[in-house]
């Protein structure tokens, strides 16, 4: 399923939260809901080594959001999300499934930008 798939994605230009509300160390995400004129949003933005990138907050296992049981989404070592319900991993630079219920699964990807100090939603791809 392509992000622009649910009814409530938001449009190009989009304000996602301030760039200083997620943190410069990598693995670190924030789990949050964008609310637009379409509605709201669920929306997961982690940092990679490569930057920034932001998933559709909805596990493609059980669609339940990654943090459905708590907020500790990404592993110790900062490589994979995870999914709390299940343990469905990500790889955090591409969304691909990577392990358990998560193989053959992939996360879907939402593209943002930052402009200034604001991270908003991208131009569809």
């Amino acid at each position: 399923m392509s992000w622009l798939d649910y009814s409530t994605a938001p449009p190009d230009g989009t304000f996602v939260c301030a760039a200083s509300d997620l943190g410069d160390t990598p693995g670190a995400a924030l789990a949050l809901t964008v609310v637009s004129d379409r509605g709201r949003f669920p929306l997961i933005l982690v940092r990679s080594p490569a930057g920034l990138r932001a998933y559709v907050n909805a596990c493609p296992h059980q669609y339940l959001p990654l943090d459905h049981r708590g907020p500790q989404i990404v592993t110790s070592d900062g490589l994979r999300l995870q999914c709390t319900s299940h343990a469905a991993m990500f790889d955090i630079e591409t969304g691909a499934g990577v392990g358990g219920p998560g193989l053959g699964c992939s996360l879907d990807p939402v593209p943002i930008r930052t402009q200034g100090q604001a991270v908003v939603i991208g131009p569809p791809t």
